[in-house]
């Protein structure tokens, strides 16, 4: 056991946490369309963000993409890219079966595909030691629990239409839905695998003068900068589709800036404090720490769900589910560090 996974992983904790809370701000924002939000909040989290801190805190960040093996620069850019195509296709996942499904099998999916296939490509030999184990073990307990949840939000959209609200949506075929939360939760992992497969790069940037957490600034920056351009295309198209460019003009704009800055704040603050905890963690940060990130992340959105009151026309039942499933998270969050008394 390294002397800092205990805290590497306390690190990745709090980072789901902000990561849970960074779409909360939406609900204040007023006169602007889902594309409107979206854009400008991928300006300022995915692009200049990542950018910003990589430049300040990376010393000769040039000549560390220049010196660093090609390899270890092209693949969190691919990865990167593949995660952007993955926040567009959500969206769609969204639309077409509902949140509750959507998020329950991208969530399981993504921690899945994120945590194993670093363990398996950079240590597949600690699989069936004790973190390895646990992880095999928790991954089925975390697949419970997120099902769980998506149960409660399926018994939440019935609930909403006993009640007349106006919230509940007309779905898509479900066949195909659930084929595009299939896609999405695959390549939602993307981003975790630039960062598991950068070790070059962020040797190199060691080497030119950072410090091992601050190493990790100039993988996020090629990672979510290549994420970005699918999201751009996806919001500029719908904003000419829908006529929404005009919106940026309007009354409310100032005030959803700051919404939008406080989004990208919380959602900066959760990535980026991820990578500084994956690495504090040593070579299991990808793995046990990603599947952590994604556990706690789920954990923040449902209780700030719960008090922003999204919950209160639901039915007893739904609500012991809910807590069923939050339960279930927790214990799946408790076997992830266990390694660490270990």
């Amino acid at each position: 056991m390294g002397e800092h996974f205990s805290l590497g992983m306390g690190v990745i904790l709090l980072s789901g946490l902000f990561n849970g809370a960074f779409p909360l701000p939406m609900k204040s924002i007023r006169g602007w369309k889902w594309e409107n939000t979206w854009l400008l909040f991928s300006v300022l989290a995915v692009l200049l963000l990542p950018w910003a801190l990589a430049f300040l805190f990376v010393p000769h960040l040039t000549q560390v993409y220049r010196n660093a093996p090609a390899l270890s620069v092209e693949f969190p850019a691919l990865f990167g890219f593949l995660w952007g195509i993955a926040q567009v296709t959500f969206g769609l996942g969204i639309e077409a079966v509902g949140m509750a499904v959507s998020i329950a099998v991208v969530s399981g999916l993504g921690s899945l595909f994120g945590s194993l296939v670093p363990l398996l490509v950079l240590n597949p030999g600690d699989l069936f030691h004790p973190r390895g184990i646990f992880l095999l073990i928790a991954l089925p307990v975390l697949m419970v629990g997120l099902f769980l949840y998506g149960k409660a939000g399926r018994l939440r959209e019935h609930d909403l239409l006993a009640s007349d609200s106006p919230i509940a949506k007309t779905a898509r075929n479900f066949a195909s839905g659930l084929a595009i939360c299939i896609f999405t939760g695959i390549f939602t992992s993307n981003f975790n695998l630039g960062f598991a497969f950068s070790n070059n790069l962020q040797r190199t940037a060691i080497a030119l003068g950072a410090t091992p957490a601050s190493a990790t600034y100039a993988v996020w920056a090629l990672v979510f900068g290549a994420g970005f351009f699918p999201n751009l295309i996806y919001c500029a198209y719908l904003l000419s589709r829908n006529h929404t460019w005009h919106l940026f003009r309007g009354r409310t704009s100032a005030a959803n800036f700051g919404l939008a800055l406080v989004m990208a704040g919380l959602w900066g603050t959760g990535v980026f404090c991820y990578g500084v905890g994956a690495t504090l963690a040593g070579p299991y940060g990808t793995s046990i720490g990603f599947t952590l990130f994604m556990a706690s992340s789920i954990l923040a959105s449902n209780i700030l769900g719960i008090w922003s009151g999204e919950w209160k026309a639901t039915t007893p039942l739904t609500r012991r589910i809910l807590i069923a499933g939050l339960i279930v998270i927790l214990i799946s969050v408790v076997i992830l560090n266990l390694p660490g008394f270990f």
